[in-house]
């Protein structure tokens, strides 16, 4: 339920999660660096002795007995995280804009948002509340979107709130067989949306805050035509519609039966999935094994690739070369200063906060607003989103995020560049 602070509109989750992070200060870094070493060691130790106790218990052997990549993205992450802390070993992993930024920007705000909204989404998904909004908006996302109705719920969570919280309701609905596996991964990808308030941040930045209104509408536009286009295309094209345990979806889940309407139905569809709700235990016991699989699974590989992805984007000329293709459409646009626009292109792969960071020494304001509404756009930036993905069950690779990121500037910057012109 949105809530207007003197900030803006935003969720009661961002406020608790940021009422707990000011409270603790710099605590959340020390106690986070525990867990992430922490994990790092008993990961390690649970592979090699195998313990009986983990092999009986399915959410332990889920947490723990993960594969050698993560293994190693869960060691990488302990590393990082130890240099960051105590200011030690190469610039390149500690720096302001690299370690640090993940470990003193990002981190606590993962940590804070995941204790809340790890122990409030039993909250959401188990009374009925998307049974009963799903049932209705089904009409609008299932013939737009080609999505079922309940993820409206992912991307209004999204969109006031925080990407991070859409991600971890569809990594859940994945995981209880409500969404198949194309499903999440467009989801995922396409409707972990940037937060009002983010956005705001995005275009103080580039000191166009006056034209937030036509900046934030050019950036819905933008990402509804993304949303259409983009699921199309390989590969999220490619992914079947089974669900988690593979098998299909009926093409008769959605269907409202003889007798009801599509309000009774989603109420009857609300009431079932509430009786299942048996004991106040069961959800709180939900709720915290939520909080840890997210706090000790997710926040070790955020640690670990987001750092490593700010690394190559400020001490390799990578996203510069990867950047340089976008010049002849920029140009085709008439966007001004081109060259200048396409080196802040594919930095957004990285972080989104980067392009908007380098775009403030452009002079022109068109390209400064054509930079700040696609970085919003690109959505998947490894320092938080994609990391998060891939720490997910929702099933999304490196290279399909990173091309999912190409087709998705590809598609809006056009859109964006249009309503520049139209706006400036």
């Amino acid at each position: 339920m949105p809530v207007t602070t003197e900030n803006g509109l935003t969720i009661p989750i961002a406020i608790v999660s940021k009422a707990l992070q000011s409270a603790m200060g710099g605590s959340i870094q020390l106690i986070v660096t525990g867990i992430v070493i922490f994990m790092a060691i008993i990961s390690v130790l649970a592979a090699i002795i195998r313990p009986a106790f983990v092999r009986k218990s399915h959410f332990l052997t889920a947490l723990l007995n993960v594969s050698g990549f993560w293994l190693l993205m869960r060691v990488v992450g302990a590393i990082f995280i130890t240099l960051t802390c105590f200011n030690i070993g190469p610039e390149m992993i500690i720096s302001e804009n690299t370690g640090s930024l993940v470990y003193n920007d990002l981190l606590p705000v993962l940590f804070s948002v995941f204790i809340f909204a790890g122990m409030l989404l039993p909250l959401l998904l188990n009374f009925g509340l998307l049974e009963f909004f799903g049932t209705m908006l089904t009409k609008i996302m299932r013939p737009i979107f080609n999505l079922p109705g309940r993820s409206a719920i992912d991307c209004i969570a999204s969109w006031l709130g925080d990407g991070s919280v859409g991600i971890l309701m569809t990594s859940q609905q994945y995981e209880t067989r409500f969404y198949t596996q194309r499903e999440a991964a467009v989801i995922g990808t396409t409707f972990s949306a940037v937060s009002i308030t983010f956005s705001l941040v995005v275009i103080s930045q580039v000191r166009l805050e006056h034209l937030f209104v036509p900046f934030y509408l050019t950036v819905c536009f933008a990402g509804i035509m993304a949303a259409i286009i983009v699921p199309k295309l390989p590969p999220l094209s490619w992914k079947k519609d089974h669900y988690i345990d593979n098998t299909p979806r009926h093409p008769d889940d959605e269907i409202v039966p003889q007798g009801h309407g599509v309000f009774s139905w989603g109420y009857h569809q609300a009431l079932s999935r509430a009786s299942q709700a048996t004991s106040v235990k069961k959800v709180f016991t939900d709720g915290l094994k939520n909080v840890v699989d997210m706090i000790f699974g997710i926040i070790p590989v955020v640690m670990a690739i987001g750092t490593m992805a700010l690394i190559l984007a400020e001490y390799t000329p990578i996203f510069n070369y990867l950047g340089m293709p976008f010049i002849p459409l920029l140009e085709l646009l008439q966007i001004p200063e081109a060259t200048a626009a396409s080196k802040t292109i594919v930095v957004g792969f990285a972080d989104m906060f980067i392009p908007s960071i380098l775009a403030s020494s452009i002079e022109s304001d068109l390209t400064r607003f054509v930079i700040a509404a696609l970085s919003v756009t690109q959505l998947i930036y490894m320092s938080e989103v994609g990391a998060l993905l891939i720490g997910s069950k929702i099933p999304v690779n490196f290279l399909e995020l990173f091309v999912i990121f190409i087709l998705r500037t590809i598609v809006t910057l056009p859109v964006i560049a249009l309503m520049g012109h139209l706006i400036l």
